[in-house]
């Protein structure tokens, strides 16, 4: 069984490119959406509400126009919980600010804070931890 979607919230197409391959690869998600930034993502997780599939993970970065990273955190935990999904959220990000792994870990939306490039290694360990064998 694989994940229904995953989210990539990030306005760097390249790393969208090399995310999505990646996942690919693993072979753990039948849909993969993006973002661009996190006003996109909002907009997405309300229209979907109700709706399948609705995101199970999603990879956020911080740094992005219109709308970063902690602003998302901000409006996503406003969402009501049938726009939320069961959704296991991870920053995603080069930051190497030891401040925003701080305040990511206090952020109790926040599952992981992972630097990039995502791997295969760092994506089936994530997934195992936090999915276990349903993703499988």
């Amino acid at each position: 069984m694989k994940l229904d979607c995953i989210m990539l919230i990030d306005d760097d197409e390249a790393t969208n490119f090399v995310h999505k391959m990646v996942i690919s690869q693993i072979d753990c998600a039948k849909e993969v959406v993006e973002a661009h930034n996190g006003q996109e993502a909002i907009d997405y997780l309300k229209e979907r509400a109700g709706k399948q599939p609705q995101p199970e993970l999603i990879f956020l970065d911080i740094n992005m126009p219109v709308m970063d990273g902690w602003e998302f955190l901000e409006e996503y935990e406003k969402l009501d919980e049938d726009q939320k999904g069961g959704i296991v959220v991870v920053m995603l990000t080069t930051s190497l600010n030891p401040h925003d792994r701080e305040m990511a870990t206090k952020m109790g939306v926040i599952h992981d804070f992972m630097n990039k490039p995502l791997t295969k290694g760092m994506l089936a360990e994530l997934i195992d931890r936090h999915f276990g064998n349903s993703a499988q």
